[in-house]
């Protein structure tokens, strides 16, 4: 099963955001984690609490099933564009320069691997014997 976690408006540009969500897509959660904590750039922590909040997600989804035997992993993460705040910079002989704070939108997507879905299925088949 998967379990999707979403930041909004993160006062960051999606640039920056995009160099830290590249380092842990496809990587295994206890891999990601250790990347993101120690990791100098400004995204890391924010996507580290977003990670931590999308396997507690998943948690609550499967709650029969132990973290330690998942075997879970960061499947997707997306940085999209959000909403751009434009301000005004004064210039010289009376101009003005635009200036656009950026913001951004993550989207991260945990799943497990295939022990997992065979955990499920011994469950399944257990319910159907006690009945």
């Amino acid at each position: 099963m998967e379990a999707v976690a979403k930041l909004k408006n993160v006062p960051t540009s999606p640039r920056k955001m995009r160099l830290v969500a590249d380092l842990i897509r496809g990587e295994r959660v206890n891999k990601a984690l250790n990347i993101l904590k120690f990791e100098p750039k400004q995204g890391a922590a924010r996507l580290e609490k977003l990670l931590l909040s999308a396997i507690s997600n998943w948690q609550q989804g499967n709650q029969d099933v132990d973290l330690e035997d998942a075997d879970l992993y960061v499947k997707s993460i997306y940085v999209d564009s959000g909403r751009i705040l434009k301000r005004l910079r004064p210039a010289p002989q009376g101009r003005a320069h635009r200036i656009r704070k950026r913001s951004n939108h993550v989207t991260l997507i945990l799943d497990s691997k295939a022990p997992v879905a065979e955990a499920e299925k011994n469950t399944k088949k257990k319910e159907k014997e006690d009945k």
